[in-house]
């Protein structure tokens, strides 16, 4: 896949990813790293950025077999953040797609911020 097109949608992959329960940081990049080719230090960036954003949480919690793992959650403000994201990805695609199929007029609407 090209690395544009990664990047791109990345921030959105792990928002949607805590938007379904919290996970710890490798979870996140082993599962994101199934669906996109990225090496696991990809997500550690992204993550602390949310972060610094307020867009998620973390926090530390016993693993089974070793040091404690930290935790990602979803914020509200992330929760807002993930549905305009989503919002702008279904509008982008829907016009990527009208230009890709040869459509002749493309939808003039904006996403509202």
């Amino acid at each position: 896949m090209n690395i544009q097109f990664k990047k791109g949608v990345l921030e959105l992959c792990v928002l949607a990813m805590l938007e379904k329960g919290d996970r710890y940081g490798y979870e996140i990049a082993s599962n994101l790293s199934q669906a996109v080719d990225i090496s696991d230090g990809t997500v550690y960036p992204i993550l602390r950025r949310l972060k610094q954003e307020n867009y998620v949480t973390s926090y530390l919690e016993e693993s089974s077999g070793g040091a404690p793992r930290k935790y990602y959650a979803l914020s509200p403000s992330g929760r807002e953040f993930l549905e305009l994201l989503k919002a702008e990805w279904k509008h982008f695609i829907f016009q990527v797609d009208q230009i890709i199929d040869g459509g002749e007029e493309i939808e003039q609407a904006t996403v509202s911020q």
